[in-house]
């Protein structure tokens, strides 16, 4: 980050990181309170007030929204955040609140591979959707007359990134919402509301949390009408997060820099190294100079994830690889602490090679980390 974003912001990202959403202090009170376990609460008389059911509000909930609002739209007290019990409960919330029948959404066609579930649903709602890759912003060609845009950048699994800033202009000229998926750059890599977003949303499973033991998700957006009908879906769908699981969110959220930096650079270390190996292609990271998308990603994005994928030249030759690994777990989700990767094909519903390799870098040490990769490329050759 710049010197002159530091300055505009006050506050360096560790820093708001480890103070964000934390209430002015009390004496004996601790610093981060501890999850409060409510059903409901003492309501006599009128039922103005925060606090009244634990389907509709939490104050943990409320620390941890305030937090995650200070990292995707520091400095703007006119947004809004809402967690939810998982990513995919968060991107149900935005979608099926702002559509209805006879609708258009623009949807990535290399998106998350639960995206074609959620088309199903919608086209038996009768909301058309269509379709177009992330890359070279293919979205901007079935913009005309929807109402709204579905932004996946970078996208999962193939890592590829689009101009936000300049598909979100050509959105609004059609009178479309754009809601950009935040989970593979975090609030620390990515801000889609000052790239003019209306919606910011993200799965705090990965990440965010970054220790593969909590679901979240959460929707970040203009205070208003949206937002309304975001938290209204919650409450009919009931896709609330657990107490405890705000409580450890919030509470992770204060490694966020230290984590995502290292995972960063170590990231980067290992795409370097694959680089060099004549057994992998399509190799791809934003960060790595002459990535595809190296360009526009270093335009609107200040950090660059800590997601690589890779194709090794057969489905046998990725599943030996995967075996050979010692410090990574063949294991789905990304973000952990500990390096994952897996043969993404195995799933189905990604168009990818039967050799593609996801690899989600952890915080081990990077010379360890690229040492493990390499030798397991030199074991899985045999």
């Amino acid at each position: 980050m710049s010197d002159a974003t530091k300055d505009a912001d006050h506050t360096g990202d560790g820093t708001r990181a480890v103070r964000a959403g934390l209430p002015e202090p009390v004496k004996h009170e601790p610093t981060l309170p501890g999850p409060v376990f409510a059903a409901h609460f003492h309501l006599p008389g009128e039922v103005a007030g925060p606090y009244s059911y634990g389907r509709d509000d939490n104050p943990t909930w409320t620390l941890l929204e305030r937090a995650i609002g200070e990292l995707e739209a520091p400095g703007r007290d006119d947004v809004e955040t809402l967690v939810f019990a998982s990513g995919m409960a968060a991107i149900s919330s935005v979608i099926f609140s702002q559509l209805r029948a006879g609708d258009a959404v623009v949807l990535p066609s290399d998106g998350y591979q639960v995206l074609p579930l959620v088309r199903s649903q919608l086209e038996a709602y009768g909301i058309e959707v269509r379709t177009a890759p992330t890359g070279d912003d293919g979205q901007l060609e079935v913009l005309d007359g929807a109402r709204l845009l579905w932004i996946e950048s970078p996208s999962n699994p193939g890592l590829d990134v689009c101009d936000i800033r300049r598909l979100v202009e050509a959105a609004h000229a059609h009178g479309a919402l754009v809601a950009v998926d935040n989970t593979l750059a975090t609030p620390l890599g990515q801000r889609p509301l000052e790239l003019g977003a209306d919606f910011s949303v993200a799965s705090g499973t990965k990440q965010l949390t970054g220790h593969g033991d909590v679901l979240l998700g959460y929707v970040t957006g203009r205070a208003g009408e949206t937002m309304t009908a975001v938290r209204r879906w919650r409450k009919i769908v009931g896709a609330i997060s657990g107490p405890m699981e705000a409580w450890l969110a919030h509470r992770s959220i204060a490694t966020l820099q230290l984590r995502i930096d290292r995972q960063n650079a170590t990231a980067l270390a290992v795409a370097e190294a694959l680089r060099q190996r004549p057994e992998v292609s399509g190799l791809r990271y934003p960060g790595l100079p002459g990535d595809p998308a190296h360009k526009i990603a270093s335009q609107q994005m200040r950090r660059y994830g800590c997601v690589i994928s890779f194709t090794l030249p057969t489905r046998a030759r990725a599943e030996r690889f995967l075996q050979a690994l010692r410090l990574v777990e063949d294991a789905t989700s990304f973000g952990g602490v500990r390096s994952t990767a897996e043969r993404r094909g195995r799933w189905g519903g990604d168009a990818v090679p039967e050799g593609f390799i996801r690899m989600s870098v952890g915080a081990e040490d990077p010379e360890d980390l690229v040492a493990d990769v390499l030798r397991a490329l030199d074991e899985s050759a045999r």
